[in-house]
């Protein structure tokens, strides 16, 4: 009897070593924590304890989570007369286990577990995998959860229909035909980035769907490759895309001394060329970002090259003015620079060229009104220039003058400085403006007579003096004639 009790416990302790050290692979391995199957294992238990004797209400577990040693009791109750031999235990019965038990008494009865039919064994096991296959599935689901919004490579497996199949290590994602470039092919084994839209917990396992169109790919993708952006010193505030054609992204540093532009490009352009080869060729333009709306849409709508900007940004609206050459390189291919450039801006961006901006009368020619401008007597008369010489002889700038030699007149500073050795130096000879090729150069008299702007040109021709002229302008003419 004594080798069959120390036989027994020998049994218990190597199997309680044999599911440690099965706990420590799961948990390894799978990354399921040792608690969740040791509470897989109690309910496994309990389960067949319920199989075997059809009741398990007064069944209970304990477990130490160290040794993973176990044992299973049912509490029994009691009585005189036995009537549920599952619950029950009369009174005798007690007393021969130990004379101090009552009417009442709950006594322990620990179940050895070998004791269970096939049946029971079976179903206990399935819950132990169960709960396994459980905790895998929602290991999984917490791990893609914390990626997502991020970008993954993955290894393409198969075509599902006109869908992509990625492995992305412990589980597959799904690339629809809604998120992949047009025109692009993957072959088997092929290692591609894409980024996580969602993870979906299902009765199957999470389901990932992932992206190759999304304008955020280009932007993590330039957090792994340019540190700078990594760190947090690049900031990309703003992004449109085109996927498989062009992304117009635009940049702004914290830092003065880090260009955000250079950043991003790299040397001789190995940073952005990687991202493009990334992108299957896709091409990338990358601007500076501007507070003023006016300066950020005319770098959005780089390369081409902008002469007025106006921009409304309570109405999200401006009008853009390019020169007539450089209109379809603003709009560009199918209008998409035009669109890149309002996504990126987030206006309504009208474009029109020089010409069309001046037949519809929003040019504004600055050139012509400042000549045609009539500034009266009005405007000076309040500006006396006693005043101005009483300000900088007194004021702040007659030391700045007195410093930079500008006291005492000019006449004296021009006289000192030495304009003709300048000119030796350039080659002007001052022989050759009184005997050379300048003395008489299209200049003279007779170049004048003979050529159209002679006095009969001015009397008779399209150059004629019109009527109103100034008198003395006749005079002149009649003493030519």
């Amino acid at each position: 009897m004594a080798k069959t009790k120390k036989s027994s416990k020998n049994n218990l302790q190597n199997d309680s070593q044999e599911l440690l050290e099965a706990l420590k692979i799961l948990e390894k391995e799978k990354n399921i924590s040792r608690e969740s199957i040791l509470e897989a294992i109690e309910n496994s238990l309990i389960t067949a304890c319920k199989n075997h004797f059809g009741k398990a209400d007064n069944v209970k577990v304990e477990m130490n989570p160290e040794t993973c040693e176990y044992h299973v009791y049912a509490e029994k109750t009691v009585v005189e007369e036995v009537e549920d031999p599952v619950l029950e235990i009369s009174l005798a019965e007690a007393k021969m286990r130990d004379s101090s038990y009552e009417l009442g008494d709950i006594v322990r009865e620990e179940i050895q577990s070998k004791s269970f039919g096939r049946i029971a064994t079976q179903n206990a096991k399935n819950v132990i995998l169960q709960k396994i296959r459980e905790e895998e599935r929602k290991v999984i689901y917490d791990q893609f959860q914390g990626k997502s919004r991020d970008v993954v490579t993955g290894i393409v497996q198969r075509y599902v229909g006109r869908n992509v199949s990625i492995n992305l290590g412990k589980a597959d994602a799904l690339l629809t035909e809604k998120e992949m470039v047009r025109g692009e092919h993957f072959e088997p084994t092929q290692r591609v980035k894409v980024y996580i839209l969602d993870v979906k917990a299902t009765s199957k396992g999470p389901k990932i769907l992932v992206s190759r169109t999304h304008p955020e790919l280009v932007k993590r993708l330039f957090e792994e490759e340019v540190a700078e952006v990594r760190n947090g010193i690049v900031e990309i505030k703003s992004i449109s895309r085109e996927a498989g054609s062009r992304t117009k992204m635009a940049v702004w540093s914290k830092d003065p001394d880090v260009d955000a532009v250079g950043a991003c490009v790299g040397m001789n352009g190995a940073r952005v060329n990687a991202i493009v080869d990334m992108l299957n060729g896709e091409k990338i333009d990358i601007i500076n970002w501007d507070d003023n709306a006016a300066l950020l849409i005319q770098n959005a709508l780089s390369p081409a090259k902008v002469i007025s900007v106006i921009a409304d940004s309570e109405e999200k609206t401006a009008k853009v003015i390019v020169p007539d050459y450089q209109l379809s390189l603003a709009i560009g291919k199918e209008g998409q620079n035009a669109r890149l450039a309002a996504r990126l801006t987030g206006f309504k961006i009208d474009i029109k060229s020089e010409t069309q901006a001046r037949e519809a009368g929003d040019f504004i020619d600055y050139e012509t009104e400042y000549e045609d401008a009539e500034y009266d007597d009005d405007y000076y008369g309040n500006y006396d220039d006693e005043d101005y010489a009483d300000d900088y002889a007194d004021g702040e700038y007659a030391d700045v003058y007195a410093e930079k030699d500008y006291a005492d007149g000019y006449e004296e500073n021009y006289a000192e400085k030495d304009y003709a050795d300048d000119y030796a130096e350039q080659g002007y000879d001052s022989a050759d403006y009184a005997d050379g090729d300048y003395a008489g150069n299209d200049y003279t008299d007779e170049n004048y007579t003979e050529k159209e702007y002679s006095d009969d040109g001015y009397a008779d021709g399209e150059y004629a003096l019109e009527d109103g002229a100034d008198e003395r302008y006749a005079d002149e003419v009649n003493a030519d004639e």
